[in-house]
């Protein structure tokens, strides 16, 4: 069979990546062609036909400022798929985008799958007429979206969430902090993880705050033998970053490395998204803080937006497990007060991880990769 997938930002670049591995394990002959990210790049053994970082933007503003090139985009990748014929299109998250591409997939015929569904149960639930239309099977990935989907007159799929068999076989649950450490060349000494996005705008949005936030627990006696280390995004350089940084020798920046940068620290200040849940099923503690630069995205965002949290470990358990310090919110004091509560507060750092033990119960065990794979191979045996 032949297997059209895309994604369009890092976590759907992950999940590609374990997708792809699950594909050629269950459909061996198989052929790929794909939109992604390094990740997926390694799993398939071949460049994308676009890297994910050339249209990874977010926000109504910025997709209007942007709306040229995506639309280049989005022609291309049609005329690729028409040319190529895959026998399934797979598209992962990335709806602004990928929906396009339903309606003309679907349109010339070709079987059309979503893994890793929109979040229509927080926002723009117009959407799901378009689910209905244009798609063929529907895979989710987590346990709310089950009753929701079902209660909406869709038969989607459900086999776990895929990030707990990446965690699982990350380097960040096999290695040990001490090996970490000197394969860096760090100090052994206690860090802060400081996550700052995966797009460009979040980076400039949220690094001022990030660095500010670092000199503040770094100036306060108890923490001046801290350090504090930024995990740079994959799919971005040190020049992203550079104008942010000065030359504190407390803060140090790494690239490729995420997952073993969040497991190492004491707490990690996380611009939400798929790290935050990461942060969960590594068992580090956290504080969300999100802030969206233009705040004529952050307005029309806050009126359309039904979800009681961002944050997906927060929405898993239906609870506030972890603080989400929103635009106005997120500063550098409120993120202090926080950190400094969760490294002081005993009690308070235990009933978090408590949370995310209930968490990780609600999504299962692993092996959802694999298993939607075989779904998906199933599915095409049909036709």
């Amino acid at each position: 069979m032949k297997y059209y997938l895309i994604a369009g930002e890092a976590s759907g670049d992950l999940h590609g990546s374990n997708l792809i591995k699950g594909l050629k394990a269950k459909d061996p002959e198989c052929s790929l062609r794909f939109w992604g990210g390094d990740l997926m790049a390694s799993a398939a053994g071949m460049p994308p036909v676009v890297h994910y970082r050339e249209g990874a933007v977010m926000g109504f503003t910025e997709v209007l400022k942007h709306a040229g090139k995506l639309l280049g985009n989005i022609k291309r990748c049609k005329q690729d798929i028409e040319t190529w014929k895959p026998d399934a299109v797979i598209l992962i998250d990335y709806p602004g985008f990928n929906f396009k591409i339903a309606e003309f997939a679907h349109g010339r015929g070709f079987k059309v799958f979503y893994y890793i569904a929109p979040k229509v149960w927080a926002s723009r639930e117009g959407r799901i007429k378009k689910l209905k239309k244009y798609i063929d099977r529907l895979f989710i990935v987590f346990p709310f979206e089950i009753p929701y989907f079902a209660s909406k007159g869709i038969d989607a799929v459900y086999c776990g969430n895929p990030l707990v068999d990446a965690i699982e076989d990350s380097v960040a649950m096999t290695e040990s902090r001490k090996d970490f450490l000197a394969r860096n060349g760090l100090e052994d000494l206690p860090y802060i993880a400081m996550l700052a996005g995966s797009r460009k705008g979040e980076i400039d949005t949220m690094m001022p705050v990030l660095t500010e936030f670092a000199r503040k627990m770094h100036d306060n006696p108890k923490y001046s033998g801290y350090r504090f280390i930024i995990a740079g995004a994959p799919s971005r350089s040190m020049k992203d970053y550079a104008p942010y940084l000065g030359k504190e020798s407390y803060i140090k920046i790494l690239f490729g490395q995420t997952q073993s940068i969040v497991k190492n620290a004491e707490a990690a200040v996380i611009n939400s998204g798929t790290a935050s849940l990461e942060a969960v099923l590594l068992g580090t503690p956290q504080v969300v803080g999100y802030i969206l630069g233009n705040r004529l995205t952050y307005w029309i965002g806050k009126m359309i937006v039904k979800s009681r949290f961002i944050s997906l470990g927060n929405l898993i358990a239906d609870r506030l497990v972890f603080r989400e310090l929103i635009q106005d919110e997120c500063n550098a004091d409120a993120l202090a007060e926080e950190i400094r509560r969760l490294m002081e507060d005993r009690e308070y750092r235990n009933e978090m991880l408590a949370g995310y033990a209930s968490i990780r119960q609600l999504l299962g065990g692993g092996g959802a990769s694999a298993a939607v794979a075989e779904a998906m191979v199933r599915e095409l045996g049909r036709q």
